[in-house]
């Protein structure tokens, strides 16, 4: 198998433990909130809307729908999780985020695959360029992570299969804002670039 053909699926328990879902098993609806990004010297951000995933298997789309945004395009998580092919077994890959990304924005988005475990310093400096580029025109990173990972306040991210969103950088790109669609209780949070590079290693991203 093409090792960037991998599933993006939540357990309830995780999107729960991670602010996703109500007391009993209900599933929160979609939050939005308007990013008010500073842009400065070696501080780039696109101009994007938050939403989070209303239920365990919609990192796709909302991811989708969060890069999105910065276009303009008010799109329903539903007719995203539609033409992704989205299930409850999730959404497969970052190819198909890239499919209907450009099916959006007439081709602006490739894929770039990380396929070994750990990234390589080419790969992680590729990812910084690819964000840089992406964030300058006001186009963000949709990234396929995997496992655990750790934000620049010490706090690890854990998924079993996931998609984010990468809206901001700072520098010449060593840190990255991440857009978390499984977080509405802490929507963004900063990331080393090298660190994201690891947790996208095996997967891909969109740029």
């Amino acid at each position: 198998m093409n090792p960037i053909i991998r599933k993006c699926v939540l357990s309830v328990a995780g999107l729960a433990a991670a602010g996703g879902a109500a007391a009993g098993g209900a599933v929160a609806g979609p939050a939005a909130a308007h990013a008010a990004p500073v842009k400065g010297k070696g501080d780039r951000a696109a101009d994007y809307e938050y939403q989070a995933q209303p239920n365990y298997f919609y990192c796709g789309p909302a991811s989708t729908r969060i890069a999105l945004s910065a276009e303009g395009r008010d799109v329903s998580q539903d007719e995203l999780a539609t033409k992704l092919g989205t299930t409850e077994n999730g959404t497969d890959s970052a190819i198909d985020i890239t499919r209907v990304l450009n099916e959006y924005t007439g081709g602006k988005y490739k894929t770039t695959e990380i396929r070994d475990d750990v990234a390589t310093r080419d790969q992680v400096e590729r990812l910084r360029a690819d964000i840089r580029t992406a964030v300058d025109d006001d186009r963000p990173v949709v990234a396929n992570i995997l496992g655990g990972a750790r934000d620049i306040d010490g706090v690890e991210h854990s998924y079993p299969g996931h998609y984010v969103t990468v809206v901001r950088y700072e520098g010449d790109g060593d840190r990255v804002l991440i857009a978390d669609p499984a977080r509405p209780d802490e929507p963004t949070y900063w990331m080393d670039v090298t660190e994201l590079a690891n947790w996208i290693a095996g997967r891909g991203y969109s740029s």
